[in-house]
């Protein structure tokens, strides 16, 4: 039986990764306890870490100033409790290879860690006109998570470093990206989406990224050789694709799409102006994961959430304007 260690951030789009991959890998045969490295600046009043307590009792959560750039090895190791090793590591919270990110690669590397899991992004990519985009893609070599990769590999750590994109689930702590259809829709007002609506794009639900993220368990040698994966879904969906079922699904039928030259600006836009996605055809064949979950089925429960969450607070359109007149002009 193994111990694992999942460090994570204090939110964002990654956000709530930690909770669900805890809540994956308390049911796994390999892994007999599960630490949560929680940096201290979370707002344990929100999701998902209100959620802690009630829905993974059993795992144990410290908590740390994971910005502190002087956080070395020694006082992680004294913070996580003197004599704790940890079999495998996911890092969920370093974007290079400087303080926490150093710190986590030399625990792993002093307890002999088994596998080194980081959470890194596909936004480190530099597309050359190939989509999805293969994990062969060029990479921003300035890039925090590029040089947290590189560090790991030249200490001969056993990494596997998943890039995913675009999460969304139930116990997130941002929504901009479905909300900003939905602010659209639900209010009558047009949606200005660049280009001709047909850019792809990879909407992940956060459940089936953590079961990606925890299939490094089924073949450990294979997922250390190969490295490199994409996270995503393979149910991919154009711009405008997201707009009719989020219509669909709020039961709209007068919603009103603008297409408009990219060259005009990005406004509000949730996603790039171009096509940018990837796909987990690698992760699929190599460590046998399947996704569960699909956009269409997940925006009944999406919705219901958004009614909750904006009743709350104030839908401002006032930024789309600006491209909207320069469509009519």
């Amino acid at each position: 039986m193994s111990s694992a260690l999942i460090a994570q951030n204090k939110g964002g789009g990654h956000g709530e990764l930690g909770f669900q991959l805890a809540k994956n890998l308390s049911s796994n045969s390999k892994i007999s306890s599960i630490t949560i490295l929680q940096d201290s600046a979370c707002d344990d009043s929100k999701e998902p870490f209100a959620s802690y307590a009630a829905n993974i009792p059993n795992v144990k959560i410290v908590k740390a100033d994971l910005a502190d750039e002087s956080m070395s090895a020694e006082k992680l190791q004294s913070l996580l409790g003197d004599g704790e090793r940890f079999d495998y590591v996911w890092d969920n919270a370093s974007k290079g290879a400087v303080g926490i990110g150093q710190a986590i690669q030399n625990c792993a590397k002093e307890w002999d860690s088994k596998l080194l899991t980081y959470i890194s992004s596909a936004g480190i990519y530099k597309p050359d006109g190939q989509f999805p985009m293969p994990e062969t893609t060029p990479v921003k070599e300035s890039a925090g998570q590029v040089k947290y990769e590189q560090s790991a590999l030249k200490n001969g750590l056993p990494l596997v470093s998943f890039r995913p994109q675009y999460i969304y689930g139930k116990k997130s702590s941002k929504w901009e990206y479905i909300d900003w259809y939905f602010d659209r829709i639900c209010n009558g007002a047009p949606l200005p989406v660049p280009g001709d609506g047909n850019q792809k794009v990879s909407l992940t639900n956060s459940a089936d990224v953590a079961s990606l993220l925890a299939s490094v368990l089924n073949d450990e040698t294979a997922a250390v050789k190969q490295t490199f994966f994409n996270c995503g879904t393979n149910n991919l969906v154009t711009y405008d694709e997201v707009a009719l079922l989020c219509a669909e699904t709020a039961g709209i039928l007068d919603m009103t799409i603008e297409h408009y030259d990219p060259e005009l600006g990005k406004a509000s836009f949730p996603f790039r102006l171009t096509d940018f996605y990837v796909s987990p055809d690698k992760a699929s064949d190599v460590l046998g994961w399947e996704g569960q979950c699909t956009l269409k089925e997940d925006l009944g429960w999406y919705y219901e959430s958004y009614k909750s969450r904006v009743a709350a607070r104030k839908v401002d359109l006032s930024v789309d304007k600006e491209v909207l007149a320069k469509i009519t002009a």
